[in-house]
């Protein structure tokens, strides 16, 4: 298959209108270079906040309802763009008030299939940012997504720091990971990146990141944007030697192709110089040793 993952710039709009054309350009564009499976960031979906006028947009709380009062209609425009173009789409994220989960609002993002099948993955763990300024609560549980293209599993940004929540995804089966992201700056991108290739590395498989890029400056909870987009693999067999499989240029919108065979997740798996998902039980075994020697020096 062909991964098209996206440097995506937040936009002002006047209208809906505005939006949905640019939606189906982006669309358009990576289903009209081939693509199978397309990937946005997270808070990608924050530039509907200027739907709503300046003043709400600038608010931390008032664009975050903004947005969540959106995403229906977002949801049924992507949705409708996966149909047509015959494609898979994880959505630009948002935050979304489910009233499933409580009163304060989840990082969601959607996926879109071909058949026009809707699902979504929230984000686990809250950033500091999230929980202590915006009062973010994690959302509902880790999802796999068995599609016509391969098991897919969605780590939204600060999850793919944490190597239990993908290993979880990989050992329910998961051949291929997505990362959207939103960082501010190029501290935060550099977790999010060298996370990205951790995961790929110890469990041996795909990893395509989508973060947002540029200033938005009108949107305080995405107002500056570091970030490249990049699909990395485990740097052994069948993969670059780097683990780099393509990335773009820092901070340069548009979309990053990959060609992937996810066969290749099994082989190196099998017949790999190391092989890290099948050895992951060894360093449970030899952190559970009954005596741990401190030296001090």
């Amino acid at each position: 298959m062909k991964i098209a993952t996206a440097a995506y710039p937040l936009d002002w709009f006047d209208d809906w209108s505005g939006y949905e054309a640019k939606l189906t350009r982006w669309v358009s564009d990576a289903a009209g270079q081939g693509a199978d499976l397309l990937v946005f960031p997270e808070y990608g979906a924050m530039e509907l906040a200027s739907l709503a006028g300046a003043e709400v947009a600038a608010g931390l709380e008032s664009s975050g309802r903004a947005v969540s009062e959106r995403m229906p209609e977002a949801d049924a425009l992507l949705s409708r763009l996966a149909v047509a173009h015959g494609v898979h789409i994880l959505g630009p994220g948002a935050p979304v008030w489910d009233p499933a989960l409580g009163e304060r609002p989840v990082n969601r993002s959607g996926f879109f299939t071909p058949d026009g099948a809707v699902a979504h993955q929230d984000k686990q763990i809250m950033t500091r940012y999230e929980r202590e300024e915006w009062d973010m609560h994690p959302g509902g549980p880790l999802k796999l997504f068995d599609t016509a293209l391969g098991r897919i599993g969605v780590l939204i940004c600060y999850d793919c720091e944490f190597p239990l929540l993908a290993r979880a995804l990989t050992d329910a089966g998961a051949e291929l990971l997505l990362v959207p992201s939103n960082t501010e700056a190029m501290t935060g991108y550099s977790r999010v990146r060298i996370g990205a290739m951790a995961r790929a590395l110890e469990n041996q498989c795909v990893v395509a990141h989508s973060p947002t890029v540029g200033d938005a400056l009108w949107c305080e909870a995405v107002d500056r944007n570091v970030g490249a987009a990049a699909v990395y693999g485990p740097p052994d067999i069948g993969f670059p030697d780097t683990g780099i499989i393509a990335q773009g240029a820092l901070n340069a919108p548009g979309w990053v192709y990959a060609d992937i065979d996810l066969s290749a997740v099994a082989q190196v798996r099998a017949e790999g110089g190391v092989v890290n998902f099948a050895d992951w039980p060894r360093q449970d075994a030899r952190s559970k040793m009954p005596e741990l020697h401190v030296l001090r020096a």
